[in-house]
């Protein structure tokens, strides 16, 4: 039984908390919290960012991403696939828009010295997520130090030290 409440999500006007180590929050709507996004192919983020908040380095497997700054300066890139890997950054300001092609790393920075807001619309009603230091150095159980020191190409203590870090 279908009701128009499942095709309703309010919430996007608040800002979302950045008292955190990376000093941004990202508000979701997805099918997870909007059903009425079922079978559509779309959902949408607000992202808060304190002054150097950073939105780290993360992945939608399943959705290309166009942001949309509302307030603030952000410095935006996103990074190509093997065997280039090339790098392509951007400074965005209010009314600008940059988009990260599906499942490549990308991010974001406040690089001002107030508070940043970008919405997102994504191609997924379920984009998924991935940040890549919490998935390498966050795993349970967490992958083998000398794999992920061979992977860095770093000494062990680095690692030992980077995963200390996380778990704190």
């Amino acid at each position: 039984m279908v009701v128009a409440d499942d095709f309703y999500f309010s919430g996007l006007n608040k800002p979302g908390n950045t008292s955190n180590a990376v000093g941004s929050n990202v508000t979701t709507v997805n099918v997870n919290n909007l059903p009425g996004l079922n079978t559509l192919g779309i959902s949408a983020v607000r992202v808060d960012y304190k002054p150097n908040g950073l939105n780290p380095p993360h992945t939608h497997p399943r959705a290309t991403e166009i942001l949309v700054v509302l307030e603030g300066t952000l410095f935006v890139g996103f990074v190509t696939s093997n065997p280039g890997n090339k790098l392509f950054t951007k400074y965005l300001n209010p009314g600008d828009v940059f988009v990260f092609p599906e499942g490549l790393i990308h991010f974001q920075l406040n690089v001002g010295k107030t508070n940043a807001i970008a919405f997102a619309g994504l191609s997924s009603q379920n984009p998924g997520v991935i940040t890549i230091a919490k998935a390498v150095f966050g795993s349970e159980p967490t992958i083998d130090p000398n794999v992920l020191a061979m992977a860095f190409q770093v000494e062990k203590n680095m690692i030992d030290s980077l995963l200390q870090a996380q778990s704190d």
